[in-house]
């Protein structure tokens, strides 16, 4: 039989039992296409890393004498969609039998459904072998539980795979050591210098501009810093292990303008992509951790653990429980447009400035400055979670839906009505100037609520509050900050919403 198998971008795992379990009837099958290019507007290092990985994927699977068929997204074959693409091959080749791996994404996921139904030959579905939970296993969980809570649901993955255990209690006798993670990065420790890679890609980037596909963000194309090989993600996990790991936890909510990566891992494009597995990443930094205990403290490595074990695995339950549905959800009722200045990080608020431009240069940023810095600014705007969402999905290098949309429509604009989070994640400037050095230097003053020099962080919370009040009454995490609100005067809080709807009138001037 003549089998024809579909390999997706974020689909290149090594280890899966196809490479293992297939003759010389099996045809391999890759594509760079415009559907995957243009259904939002993507940083070019995020498609340039994308083409770059499927690319080096193939050639391995050549190297092992697999037949692969590798369209390039100026091949004249190439029909820029899945469903025709494969209908030619098919047809082409005379092939019997179609088979794909599941997708992580819905859309994809119910175009090839579609697909299987239009085909005439036998066609079968095969799960991916990256994640340690199945698709529908978090809505199982959850099936006669109030509320989704994350912690619940790590500590059950902590128990079911043996992950930081001490029989049946959690190593270091605490299950979470987040509140140990929190420290202000002044300068010390010093970070390693980290090498990286240093692709040349500007064959890609040249193909991807000839195409006329539609990119933003910065690129220095001799110098490609990003893993897109299973090596290089692997190097990338050893030099985390080795220089980075034992500063994680401390200071991993920290934040610098002169710091793009702090103590952080870059792991996630090379583990979305699938050419690491979790498992691996988790078991390689457990060892390292139990070789090194004499200086390394498990708050560093619980910390890792919890992104991956327990937010990763429980965003892609989330994802699969709610969707279509959750794309559309909007409980906060936010109608106003993202401001200019997040795709050109032209702002005198020093702290989008830097979180914007590093993620414009990199392609990248850490939670906390996704979460309480541009995530923070967006809901205190009252954006609308449908350009939050595109954004988000458009500037990072490791967005995929399914991790994205659950992490800015429900973690960060608590469009869910909490689904998610259990409060929505705020705050005015004193939070930020807590956790980083934003505030120094800044045209704004971060202690100032009103008047033209405040943060505008402040006003904007405040009349964030007053305005959500209604929505937000009956969660009881917001109890004090309401109570706070009550105490300012009448003329207090007109001052303050005065100075927060000036800024909603014109961002762009801030």
């Amino acid at each position: 039989m003549k089998t024809l198998r579909l390999i997706l971008g974020d689909q290149l795992n090594h280890q899966h039992s196809w490479y293992h379990n297939d003759d010389n009837d099996t045809l391999y099958f890759i594509a760079e296409m415009r559907q995957e290019t243009d259904y939002v507007k993507h940083h070019i290092q995020k498609v340039v890393a994308f083409f770059e990985a499927m690319e080096q994927f193939a050639q391995w699977l050549r190297d092992r004498g697999k037949k692969v068929v590798y369209y390039k997204l100026d091949g004249k074959n190439n029909t820029q969609k899945p469903g025709t693409n494969i209908a030619a091959l098919i047809q082409e080749r005379g092939i019997e039998k179609f088979e794909y791996q599941l997708p992580d994404e819905y859309r994809l996921d119910q175009q090839l459904k579609q697909l299987a139904d239009d085909l005439s030959i036998e066609v079968e579905a095969f799960d991916t072998e990256h994640f340690l939970t199945t698709r529908d296993e978090l809505a199982a969980f959850f099936e006669d539980k109030e509320s989704l809570l994350m912690e619940s649901f790590y500590r059950h993955m902590r128990r079911k795979h043996d992950i930081l255990m001490d029989g049946d209690k959690p190593a270091g006798g605490k299950w979470n050591f987040d509140a140990s993670n929190r420290k202000r990065w002044t300068g010390k420790p010093e970070i390693p210098h980290e090498k990286g890679f240093r692709k040349d890609v500007r064959g890609t980037v040249a193909r991807i501009e000839k195409a006329g596909v539609q990119t933003f963000g910065n690129i220095d194309a001799e110098h490609f810093n990003w893993p897109v090989t299973r090596e290089d993600g692997l190097k990338a996990l050893r030099y985390f292990c080795t220089n980075l790991l034992q500063h994680f936890g401390d200071y991993q909510d920290a934040m610098d303008p002169e710091q793009v990566y702090l103590f952080h891992s870059r792991l996630s494009f090379a583990m979305n992509s699938k050419l690491l597995h979790p498992r691996e990443v988790i078991d390689a930094v457990v060892e390292h951790w139990q070789a090194h205990g004499d200086r390394i403290s498990i708050n560093e490595v619980e910390g890792f653990v919890r992104q991956i074990l327990g937010w990763r695995e429980y965003m892609r339950g989330v994802y699969w429980r709610e969707m279509p549905g959750y794309a559309r959800c909007n409980r906060l009722r936010n109608q106003n447009d993202l401001p200019d200045f997040y795709w050109t990080a032209d702002t005198k608020m020093n702290c989008l400035h830097h979180a914007i431009k590093n993620s414009l240069d990199h392609a990248y940023a850490h939670h906390i400055q996704r979460l309480m810095i541009t995530g923070n600014f967006a809901l205190l705007a009252g954006v609308h979670p449908d350009q939050v969402d595109q954004w988000y999905l458009g500037i990072y290098i490791d967005a995929i839906e399914w991790v994205e949309i659950t992490n800015t429509r429900g973690m960060s604009q608590y469009a869910d009505g909490g689904l998610v989070a259990t409060k929505p994640y705020i705050s005015s400037g004193s939070y930020i100037n807590k956790m980083s050095n934003y505030c120094k230097g800044c045209h704004y003053q971060v202690k100032e609520k009103t008047g033209e020099d405040a943060c505008p962080f402040n006003s904007l919370y405040w009349h964030f509050l007053a305005e959500k009040r209604e929505q937000l009454a009956g969660n009881h995490r917001m109890a004090m900050m309401f109570s706070l609100l009550d105490k300012f005067s009448k003329d207090e809080l007109a001052a303050l919403q005065s100075r927060a709807k000036a800024i909603l009138r014109s961002p762009q001037d801030y």
